[in-house]
């Protein structure tokens, strides 16, 4: 009598098998995803207090909490003034706001370091239209019909350098003429002079090494961008000037209050103003 050999029973939920697998992988892969996400915003947030706490330590910008003292005084120090930088890494996206905190934070630097140079009206500071302006007059910087600085304004450039290198905008260097013609062996036009000028002085903060090249340009203006007006020779006087202007990279418009393009004589500015 034959043995009956049992028939084996086909199951067809082996796919499950295969399918909790890969359920788990997906589940492992995932897992660490999460993991390196959460790794990421860790270190974003350690980095921007690293470098903070080395600035602080080192000096160079004061604590952002605290407002900056509006009482400066040219006795206390000109090459060591506390500015509260709002530098961001990367890309430069700042409010209108913050930028406005930071032009003043320079303007108040750059009165205390040139508050000699102001006093002699050799150098303006004020806002404008696009930013803050550092007015470089004729008188003080360059012989009548010369493009190249006089050698003793060197001192006040690097002072200028010093200030702006900190920062994270860029500096746009305008030469500036009044309306009277010129046309010499080396300048056949105002064009030409107020382009050299405004050339010769980008080359000059260059050669100090304080401001990235790809912050700098330069440009000139001739005649056609008044302060004053050209009837009488105090007006210009001037007008004939380098400005550098400092300016955020994306474009802000500085049509809020305190931003006008400047216009009259050139005066004497004091934090007050």
């Amino acid at each position: 009598m034959r043995s009956r050999v049992p028939r084996s029973r086909v199951t067809h939920d082996r796919w499950l098998v295969s399918y909790a697998d890969f359920i788990t992988l997906l589940f492992g892969f995932f897992v660490v995803l999460y993991a390196f996400a959460r790794a990421d915003q860790k270190k974003q947030v350690q980095i921007p207090q690293a470098i903070d706490a080395a600035f602080k330590s080192l000096g160079l910008f004061a604590d952002s909490t605290r407002a900056p003292s509006r009482n400066t005084s040219p006795a206390a120090g000109k090459d060591q003034p506390a500015i509260p930088m709002n530098i961001v890494m990367g890309e430069d996206v700042l409010s209108p706001a913050r930028v406005k905190d930071d032009l003043e934070a320079i303007h108040r630097d750059l009165q205390q370091r040139l508050s000699n140079q102001v006093a002699q009206h050799t150098v303006a500071i004020q806002m404008g239209r696009d930013g803050l302006v550092i007015s470089l007059r004729e008188a003080g910087f360059f012989e009548s019909g010369s493009a190249v600085p006089r050698p003793e304004t060197a001192r006040t450039l690097r002072q200028v350098a010093a200030a702006l290198g900190r920062t994270p905008y860029d500096l746009r260097i305008e030469g500036h003429t009044d309306n009277v013609p010129i046309h010499t062996a080396e300048f056949d036009s105002n064009w030409e002079l107020s382009s050299a000028r405004a050339t010769h002085i980008a080359r000059t903060l260059l050669e100090l090494q304080a401001i990235p090249a790809d912050r700098l340009s330069a440009a000139g203006y001739a005649e056609f961008h008044p302060v004053n007006s050209n009837a009488t020779p105090e007006g210009r006087a001037n007008n004939r000037r380098v400005d550098l202007v400092v300016l955020p990279r994306s474009r802000i418009d500085f049509s809020i209050p305190g931003y006008s393009k400047p216009a009259g004589p050139w005066r004497k500015i004091t934090d007050g103003d």
